[in-house]
């Protein structure tokens, strides 16, 4: 992971959790599943992809397909740059870059800390969410990236088709 991040320590056995936002809600993630966070980037359009892809950005000699968290959520696009999480997917299948609106500290947790979803939440969020934790800040959603794969996403089909695909139905 780049960029300086503050751990704060816990007796016990905790893990750490990567703080997001995205439309003004906050989300967590597990450090030890982030490659790398790229800070300020600009994705580069793809045409007919679904609308939860937000674009390719070369990485390291590659080009890293992204997912756009904002629009998992059907929250409305947000123009300018934003920051990108890195990830390999399960034995390095998949790398992916998941785009989120800005990312903070790092938070210690004790590892029992994750609670099961609510039971009122939709469909779509039950597929997204990992369960949620209390953090002094409020309450944060915790995320897996296995569930935010495009592989994973495209085949739930739960997150719309292609354009070209949406673009048939029209006629």
């Amino acid at each position: 992971m780049s960029g300086p991040v503050a751990v704060s320590g816990h007796a016990g056995r905790s893990t750490s959790i990567c703080s997001l936002v995205v439309a003004n809600q906050l989300f967590g993630i597990d450090t030890s599943q982030i490659r790398e966070v790229l800070r300020t980037t600009m994705t580069q359009h793809v045409p007919l992809a679904p609308r939860f892809i937000a674009g390719v950005v070369p990485y390291h000699g590659e080009v890293l397909t992204t997912v756009s968290l904002r629009a998992l959520l059907g929250a409305p696009e947000r123009t300018g740059k934003n920051c990108i999480l890195v990830f390999d997917g399960e034995e390095n299948e998949e790398r992916f870059g998941l785009m989120v609106d800005s990312v903070g500290g790092v938070v210690a947790m004790e590892a029992d800390a994750l609670q099961a979803n609510p039971g009122g939440l939709d469909a779509r969020s039950q597929e997204l969410f990992d369960g949620t934790l209390r953090t002094d800040s409020g309450l944060m959603v915790h995320l897996d990236p296995q569930r935010l794969m495009p592989s994973h996403l495209a085949a739930s089909e739960m997150f719309g088709r292609s354009k070209q695909g949406r673009q048939g139905e029209d006629r």
